[in-house]
């Protein structure tokens, strides 16, 4: 009795990275938790210098981050009083790896430092990682000290190449420079296609008793697809058939299966949040971390609503997939519950310590939410939910129809479907889905039916090149090749566009000159750390250093004499480029040269370019292209002092016009209208 007393008496600390994760985590445990949060990582490798010891077995320099003194010295404090430290960090390599520096940061004593993780930041999952505390895993660790090792050593070894070559502020980087040229690679090949020509042709056939012709496509022959590929190709073909009767060959009836899709993980949310929400890899994740840290719903507090956000697997814990098909057999039937499971086949290592992306509880609805949810945050739950709510459903199934139609050697098919039982698309359906065809025509006919041409329809196309990289279609390259992990995707394209060596216009991400010339410098110098296999290679070593198999230290000792060689060697070799500034038609009052686009902190700004005798400087300001309803003049794109884009007119503070909405042309000519 005295035993339980004491254990109920004794102060334990709990250390979460976020501060967000703090007040959810607090509210589950008693007053004999304290719960604190880091703010990410408390060390790290000196900005100022390389931070490796390569000449004494590459050892890496950990210092405490800048701003992180005071922090440490209140957590210091805190683990001073407890009898038990746990350090709840996120589960993976980089969590891992701040835990580890926690302990060393703060000199916690093994014997009272526990390490904890969950899933999912419910009361449940909290409580149960607490009677299940475990040691740090050095292998995650060391994983991750040597990506970040690696990392470093081409981020400060190539940098600095490029400051000299090109110009400063530019940077390199390991993931980061195989992604730029996989862009690239693409942008070449699309500006290298050549459209090829070919021909459609479409038979549109009166049945009898139908008020509806039938269209059928052209096949080929009986036993060989054709494709028409010039104009007297298709002369020939008209020219055969020309006389020929239409009749039915064969019709078939059958039943397609639609299976249910798998829940997501990182690289699938990011994709399907790009297409049906038109939400950047970046937006996505900030969204989903504050999902997964927890939202104050009214009534209940605050509450995790996902469960952790980066992740490869699309394993389901038991008790959350009997929760899930409980829930649909009471919402919708037991015929609308999935019979197994479904598995995800992979050569890659999968993570599968993580769960796929779901909501921590069924039963919260999006709409039971919904009010206590931003926009953006409703409609990316919602998502998840759908989704996960889907992937716990039966298959959609279709009725289909087919028919082969012949016209002396040659046949034209016609297929059409109805769906039969809606399955896992009473909750989700993508666009990607193709509408269903009308059976009302097919199902009228059989081989005897007599078929009467009307008209040949003929339209000559021309092949496409392959499409522009999206974010969607970048991450999902990304994870077929195995560049990359989950939580490094958004990161990446975001340095890229901030770098400006990728711009995106209309969800297409397009290279810039700046990005042309920074590839083909690493691809002449550098080829492997551009080569996409070396890459994925790279990470499939770092997945052994994980699993125990591979020493982080030899994997970064046979990284960098190779790279400490070949930078050298460009250094001597490698031409310097000029890359121009942007010039302007503003005119600076000051000597009369056109101003250029630069690029600061905080964005594009105007700068005279006869510095350093000039050193004229002025806010840069992106016009719209429509103008001003009060005064003509152009309205452009300014912010607040806190950062929100609003559109005023070029001419204030003579003209005070503004709005928040992007205005249109056609909405500029109506408020004309209206103030005449």
């Amino acid at each position: 009795m005295i035993f339980t007393e004491e254990i109920l008496m004794a102060k334990n600390l709990v250390i979460v990275e976020s501060p967000t994760k703090v007040k959810t985590i607090k509210k589950f445990l008693g007053s004999n938790y304290e719960v604190a949060a880091s703010n990410g990582h408390v060390r790290d490798l000196p900005k100022s210098q390389l931070g490796i010891d390569v000449e004494h077995g590459y050892e890496p320099k950990y210092i405490t981050i800048r701003g992180k003194g005071e922090l440490l010295a209140s957590l210091r404090k805190e683990v001073k009083k407890a009898d038990k430290v746990y350090l709840a960090t996120d589960p993976d390599r980089e969590g891992e790896a701040i835990s580890w520096h926690l302990a060393h940061a703060l000199k916690l004593d093994e014997s009272k430092m526990r390490r904890i993780t969950f899933n999912e930041i419910t009361k449940n999952a909290v409580k149960t990682s607490l009677k299940n505390p475990r040691q740090i895993d050095m292998n995650l660790v060391d994983a991750q000290q040597a990506r970040r090792m690696l990392d470093r050593m081409v981020g400060y070894e190539i940098s600095p190449l490029l400051w000299a070559k090109v110009k400063r502020g530019l940077s390199a980087g390991r993931v980061q420079s195989a992604v730029l040229r996989l862009i690239a690679d693409r942008d070449e090949e699309i500006n290298a296609f050549v459209p090829e020509e070919y021909w459609t042709l479409n038979a549109v056939l009166e049945v009898p008793g139908s008020k509806k012709p039938l269209e059928a496509a052209f096949y080929g022959t009986e036993k060989k697809k054709m494709t028409i590929r010039s104009r007297d190709e298709l002369d020939a073909v008209l020219k055969e058939i020309e006389q020929e009767e239409f009749h039915v060959a064969e019709i078939k009836t059958g039943e397609r299966v639609r299976r249910a899709p798998l829940p997501f993980t990182t690289s699938t949310l990011q994709q399907e949040a790009s297409k049906v929400l038109s939400f950047s890899t970046q937006k996505t994740m900030r969204i989903a971390q504050q999902l997964y840290e927890g939202v104050d719903i009214k009534g209940n507090g605050t509450v995790g609503l996902i469960t952790y956000l980066r992740t490869d697997s699309v394993r389901i814990a038991d008790e959350a997939d009997a929760a899930a098909k409980e829930y649909i057999a009471e919402q919708y039937g037991s015929d609308y519950v999935s019979a197994g499971s479904q598995a995800k086949a992979s050569g890659k290592k999968i993570q599968d310590a993580h769960e796929a992306i779901r909501p921590s509880d069924i039963g919260r609805t999006p709409t039971l939410i919904k009010e206590s949810l931003s926009r953006d945050q409703f409609r990316l739950y919602q998502l998840i939910w759908r989704r996960f709510a889907a992937s716990r459903m039966a298959s959609a199934r279709y009725e289909t129809i087919s028919a082969k139609i012949a016209a002396g050697q040659y046949y034209f098919t016609a297929s059409a479907s109805r769906l039969a039982f809606e399955g896992f698309m009473a909750v989700y359906t993508q666009d990607s889905e193709e509408d269903e065809k009308s059976q009302s025509v097919l199902a009228k006919i059989t081989k005897e039916t007599l078929l009467v041409k009307k008209e040949l329809q003929e339209k000559q196309h021309f092949t496409q090149p392959p499409a522009h990289y999206t974010e969607a279609a970048l991450v999902k390259t990304l994870e077929e090749l195995g560049i990359g992990r989950p939580s490094t995707y958004a990161p990446t394209i975001t340095t890229l566009l901030t770098r400006r060596y990728v711009i995106k216009e209309n969800k297409n991400l397009y290279m810039t000159e700046l990005g042309e010339v920074v590839n083909q410098m690493m691809k002449k110098a550098f080829p492997s750390i551009v080569d996409v296999n070396f890459t994925a290679n790279m990470e499939s070593l770092l997945d052994k250093v994980e699993e125990g198999v591979v020493n982080w230290k030899t994997v970064v000792s046979n990284f960098y004499p190779d790279l400490k060689e070949a930078v050298e060697k460009a250094e001597k070799e490698l031409e310097s480029v000029k890359i121009a500034d942007e010039e302007t038609d503003v005119i600076c009052e000051q000597c009369g040269r056109s101003m250029v686009i630069k690029y600061g902190p905080h964005g594009k700004f105007l700068a005279c370019p006869g510095f350093p005798e000039c050193r004229n400087t002025k806010p840069y300001l992106e016009k719209i292209g429509v103008p001003c309803p009060k005064c003509g003049g152009e309205l452009v794109v300014r912010k607040t002092k806190k950062g929100r884009r609003y559109y005023g007119c070029e001419n204030n503070p003579e003209c005070d016009y503004m709005t928040w909405q992007k205005p249109k042309p056609e909405q500029e000519e109506e408020e004309k209208q209206e103030k005449k």
